[in-house]
């Protein structure tokens, strides 16, 4: 650089000093290099060149990599909108190295699938069930209005005769409001969300105060409750709601028991645990549907002809309200009887 290196290099790195040599003929100038000052320029210099390299390589590898993954993860993408939207074999769009991600997929994927049939299927069970009330409804409606006409038209017909219609007419209307409200029931679970307002609670003077409320229909069907339970059992717990999950259970055991057969209800505290058991006298529930019994709209009688069961809901809401507890809810059956069992902690 026509000597401007030069200049610089001697003027940071070279000195002049005097020697003598009889060779030259006495005392001469020389020029000396630094060695010190030279060596510590040359250590300053590498660790900026090695800094610089290091600083370029990391940006380099930075930007490449974020590349990369956006690469990857597009790339990723693709694949699993295409194995989610499409038929296609998990190894046909996960190869290695992404055997981990597809088999993760698979298990979604099959998780997905299965919701999608069971909500399917709630739903056709829903519209089947709101088709046969519609059905039923004109049934009892019918007979209402056909007996209320006879009696209006005629005036000088018996007494004996008259407290026929009139009976019968009652019983259709009743027959009438339960359709209503399975009806109003079916609605209302889709609506509501259910929320606990927990409080202390004596459960042993809930249950005797429910068998004691119970008595006249169970008197109707020539059945009785029979308790076993120990005395203050406290929960803390809704009342409210633990009442509703008692009185679905118990509806279903009078429904579904033999005549003139008890009602078993069984209560006790095991550490922090409160375990309860209804138990009725009847047939015997195949274990096919007793896997499906707490699922919304299911019935055990799915014939329309019988007055037994409801919109299939009751046991479905008592297994929400307890595992909303922090409990648990089985059924079992056999030897002509069918239990209940519920779990409940003491305090969640």
């Amino acid at each position: 650089m026509n000597g401007s290196f030069v200049d610089w290099f001697e003027s940071q790195f070279t000195y002049i000093q005097s020697a003598y040599s009889a060779e030259y003929g006495g005392e001469y100038v020389q020029t000396v290099i630094n060695w010190y000052r030279l060596k510590a320029f040359l250590v300053i210099f590498f660790i900026v060149i090695v800094f610089i390299l290091v600083l370029t390589v990391t940006a380099i590898l930075y930007f490449y990599g974020k590349r990369k993954t956006r690469k990857n993860v597009e790339d990723l993408d693709k694949k699993i909108q295409s194995y989610m939207t499409r038929d296609l074999e998990m190894e046909e769009v996960f190869p290695a190295p992404y055997t981990e991600v597809g088999a993760r997929m698979l298990q979604i994927k099959t998780g997905m699938i299965r919701k999608e049939e069971s909500l399917k299927q709630e739903a056709q069970r829903k519209n089947d069930l709101i088709t046969y009330l519609a059905h039923d409804l004109k049934t009892p409606l019918t007979s209402v209005i056909g007996y209320l006409t006879l009696l209006e038209e005629a005036s000088d017909m018996p007494e004996t005769q008259k407290e026929k219609y009139t009976h019968i007419a009652l019983e259709k209307a009743q027959r009438l409001e339960g359709l209503i409200e399975e009806f109003f029931e079916i609605t209302q679970y889709n609506l509501q969300n259910i929320f606990l307002e927990k409080e202390d609670l004596d459960l042993s003077y809930m249950l005797m105060q429910m068998a004691e409320e119970f008595y006249p229909v169970l008197a109707a069907h020539g059945n009785e409750v029979k308790l076993e339970i120990e005395e203050d059992i406290h929960l803390h717990a809704d009342p409210d709601r633990l009442a509703r999950v008692f009185n679905n259970i118990l509806k279903n055991a009078v429904a579904y028991s033999y005549p003139n057969t008890p009602i078993t209800i069984r209560a006790s505290r095991n550490k922090d645990k409160v375990l309860l058991s209804f138990e009725n006298h009847g047939k015997n529930i195949p274990q096919e549907k007793l896997e499906s019994i707490f699922e919304k709209f299911f019935r055990l009688d799915s014939s329309r002809k019988t007055n037994t069961g409801g919109a299939g809901l009751g046991l479905a809401i008592a297994k929400e309200i307890v595992e909303l507890h922090g409990g648990s809810i089985s059924a079992r059956s056999q030897d002509e009887k069918v239990i209940f069992t519920v779990e409940l902690p003491v305090k969640q």
